[in-house]
């Protein structure tokens, strides 16, 4: 059962009164382009061709238009009802000098907000408690000047309650779909970051990935994903799985975009030890990487293994690699990446005890009613199963709550094997093995028709377990479209390596035109 979609619709209704009563009168909200990037905005702003009271206006009757009406494409969980008050701040100068100042920005909702925002992994359990503070990239988002705008639907608990489970789909926000063909998947668990920038509802959201939660729904959704290094963006008030995959990551239409958000997101934390490397060496500025010749003599390996799922995929990626050679790429073609086939069972089991102990933790630090454990989780969605439970139940969840503390040698074994055969003895041999900068392979197939009694059926998608599970940088780019549907091209590297798999993407970009602007889905170009 959703959360009643009245209350979404009073509330973003109300929200466009306020903006309406206080807009500048010249200003139209409808006279804004579709998909402004970073850099169109911000020149608008600056020549005061519009304010960030119009383009919150324009963006929440889009929500109110598409997400709620319309195709009801169900990406957005709540709209922030202190948007009218932050763009009012920024159009008085606040934040005016920040990388991102005026931007509309969108968060997945497992990312807290100490605001009028519920912060609830999309599990109605938790719509009784706040977290004590904003997550430390949040607060970075605010001082970048940022509009932070709503909260994101995604597959509950970040798709980590159970083994039949449909992505995109949670107890308090539905089934997320997809604005392509809205019978199709949007991919999880960052479904509504995904659909909420492909649908021009924003302009840059806020995904989080354990394994493959960004790079697909940006597949899937025809847009950049970048997953960072784990250790490159804290995790600090965002709702675990495992304190050695998680990490938030950039949604966007273009790299130059992903790479602004990715500049404003990276920093180190004092609360979380995973950034302790960027105490003395803080992260550079990504939007000097943007280099439409970087393709100029890298070394990349083809996995062709990670490709051929698909005969129609396989045309879209091939031209893809037509395009890297003609930039001055050197291919290696095909490579070997070992021991991409040996990680799943360690995996699962180091992440059962990693979730386990990370959300009792955090469970542990918010205020309120509602659950304080994963154990009084799975009691409440036993209680409330007609609304928590009506299509898939919480397996996962419960072979968490079976496993021990991180001392078991069981977890210790498990983790250390898995991270070294994806990162040491995987992507890093093979980068070393051949001299490579990165490796690429289709991110995965197009998006599936959505199946809440039978769950997901992916195709393809092989290549986001080793680095998730080594912690490596995975930038996701579209690459084209099989049947109207897009797929992405995966960029893979060693640890911090962003700077390089930046330009790669960025040239590829360039020079492929995969997503000409504006490419907006056929069902949301005409929000009437």
């Amino acid at each position: 059962m959703r959360l009643n979609p009245l209350t979404v619709i009073r509330a973003t209704r109300a929200l466009t009164a306020v903006f309406v009563a206080g807009a500048v009168a010249a200003v139209s909200a409808a006279e804004l382009p579709a998909e402004l990037d970073v850099r169109q905005l911000q020149a608008a702003l600056i020549a005061h061709r519009t304010t960030v009271t119009a383009v919150a206006q324009h963006y929440l009757q889009r929500i109110n238009a598409l997400d709620v009406h319309g195709p009801a494409l169900h990406s957005i969980i709540q709209v922030n009802p202190d948007a009218a008050a932050l763009a009012a701040q920024l159009d008085a100068g606040a934040g005016k000098d920040g990388i991102l100042f005026g931007v509309p920005v969108v968060l997945k909702d497992n990312i807290e907000t100490a605001d009028g925002m519920l912060t609830t992994a999309g599990s109605l359990a938790l719509k009784d408690s706040k977290p004590r503070q904003d997550a430390f990239i949040v607060r970075r988002l605010r001082a970048s000047g940022a509009l932070l705008l709503a909260k994101t639907n995604l597959s509950e608990w970040a798709n980590f309650r159970s083994n039949r489970s449909t992505s995109g789909w949670s107890g308090r926000g539905g089934l997320t779909r997809s604005p392509y063909d809205t019978t199709r998947n949007a991919c999880g668990s960052s479904s509504g970051s995904g659909v909420a920038v492909a649908a021009d509802l924003t302009v840059l959201a806020v995904g989080t990935e354990t394994d493959g939660s960004v790079v697909c729904p940006a597949s899937f959704n025809g847009l950049v994903g970048i997953k960072p290094t784990v250790g490159l963006v804290s995790r600090s008030g965002i709702i675990p799985i495992s304190a050695k995959q998680d990490t938030a990551g950039p949604m966007a239409r273009s790299v130059a975009d992903a790479a602004a958000l990715l500049t404003v997101l990276a920093g180190y934390d004092p609360a979380d030890p995973a950034t302790a490397p960027l105490k003395a060496a803080p992260p550079p500025d990504y939007r000097k990487f943007l280099d439409s010749g970087a393709l100029k003599g890298k070394r990349i390996g083809v996995v062709r293994k990670l490709a051929g799922f698909d005969d129609e995929v396989d045309v879209v990626f091939n031209q893809a690699l037509k395009v890297l050679q003609a930039q001055g790429a050197i291919l290696v073609d095909p490579v070997e990446l070992p021991n991409a086939d040996k990680l799943a069972p360690d995996e699962l089991t180091a992440l059962l005890y990693e979730f386990k102990d990370g959300l009792n933790r955090n469970l542990a630090a918010r205020t309120g009613t509602s659950p304080r454990s994963l154990a009084e989780v799975i009691a409440w969605n036993k209680a409330h199963a007609a609304q928590e439970m009506p299509w898939f139940g919480q397996d996962i969840m419960t072979d968490a709550e079976a496993k021990g503390p991180l001392t078991d040698a069981a977890y210790v074994q498990a983790r250390e094997r898995a991270q070294r055969l994806a990162g040491r003895e995987g992507i890093d041999a093979a980068l070393a093995h051949d001299h490579l900068d990165a490796l690429i392979a289709p991110t995965g197939g197009p998006t599936f028709v959505s199946d809440l009694i039978n769950g997901d059926h992916i195709l393809g998608g092989a290549i986001t377990a080793p680095p998730a599970i080594a912690g490596y940088p995975h930038i996701t780019v579209p690459m084209g479209a099989v049947h109207g549907l897009p797929v992405g091209l995966s960029i893979v590297g060693t640890a911090f390596s962003e700077p390089k798999l930046i330009g790669i993407a960025y040239a590829y970009e360039q020079a492929s035109h995969a997503r000409r602007p504006p490419h907006l889905p056929a069902a949301v170009k005409a929000p009437n």
